[in-house]
C-alpha cells in the first residue's frame, strides 16, 4: 500500500492558560495550503484519508476528504510531540526575545519538543502507521499529520540518529510504500511544488 503523508497548513499562534493544551487552527495561508494540496491530491488515486485528531491537521485533511468524497478517519496515535503544550508558535515566529517562546532556546532542544519522551513519542508514532498500513491493504492512504510524527516515521525506516535533522514543510508530501512482507520503502520526501508560492523560506 501507498502512505501519502502530509504536514499540516501553516496554524495560527496560540497560547492557552496553564492546564490546557494548546491546539490552534490554520491561518488564512494555512487554509490556502490545504486546498493546494486537495488540488494536487485529487488525481492521485487516493482510497481513504486519516488525520490526526489535534485542529491543524484535521482541517488540513478536510479539503482533500471533500473533493474525494471520503470521511476522515481520526487518529490520536498520530498527534504532534508537543500536543501537550501550552504554546503554539509557528516556527518561522520564534524568537528568543519572545516572552511565549524564549524557552524553546534554553536547554537541550528535544526535552521541549519531544515532551513525553522520544521513546514513547516512537512507540506511539510507529503503532499509528502500522494500524493505517493493517487496515488498508492494497489501498492509496493520505495522512494528514505534523512535522516529527513524519520525521519520526522516516526514522524508523531509515535509522537516521537524531530526528530534528529532517524537518518538512507545511503541506509538504511524503511518500512510503509499505510491503505486505513488512519493507518500508521511502520514495519522496517534503514534495512542496503545489505550495512553494505559500511558505516562507
Amino acid at each position: 500500500m501507498d502512505l501519502y503523508i502530509i504536514r499540516h497548513g501553516r496554524p495560527e499562534r496560540q497560547v492557552v492558560a496553564e492546564g490546557d493544551a494548546a491546539d490552534p487552527p490554520l491561518s488564512e495561508i494555512g487554509r490556502q495550503q490545504a486546498v493546494r494540496i486537495a488540488e494536487y491530491l485529487e488525481h492521485e488515486g487516493i482510497d481513504h484519508v486519516v488525520a490526526s485528531t489535534m485542529t491543524r491537521a484535521h482541517q488540513t485533511a478536510i479539503p482533500t476528504a471533500q473533493r474525494l468524497g471520503v470521511e476522515i478517519e481520526l487518529l490520536d496515535d498520530i498527534v504532534e510531540s508537543d500536543n501537550r503544550s501550552t504554546v503554539y508558535v509557528p516556527a518561522e515566529e520564534m524568537s528568543p526575545d519572545d516572552p511565549d517562546t524564549a524557552h524553546f532556546f534554553e536547554g537541550n532542544i528535544h526535552d521541549h519538543v519531544f515532551s513525553e519522551g522520544i521513546e514513547v513519542f516512537t512507540e506511539r508514532v510507529t503503532r499509528g502507521f502500522q494500524h493505517i498500513i493493517d487496515t488498508n491493504k492494497s489501498r492509496r492512504v493520505a495522512v494528514f499529520c505534523h512535522g516529527m510524527v513524519t520525521s519520526i516515521f522516516l526514522r524508523s525506516i531509515l535509522q537516521f540518529p537524531d530526528p530534528l535533522s529532517l524537518s518538512v514543510d507545511y503541506c509538504g508530501l511524503t511518500r512510503v510504500r509499505a510491503a505486505s512482507n513488512g519493507i518500508r520503502t521511502v520514495r519522496s520526501i517534503n514534495e512542496t511544488h503545489h505550495v512553494r508560492d505559500l511558505i516562507e523560506w
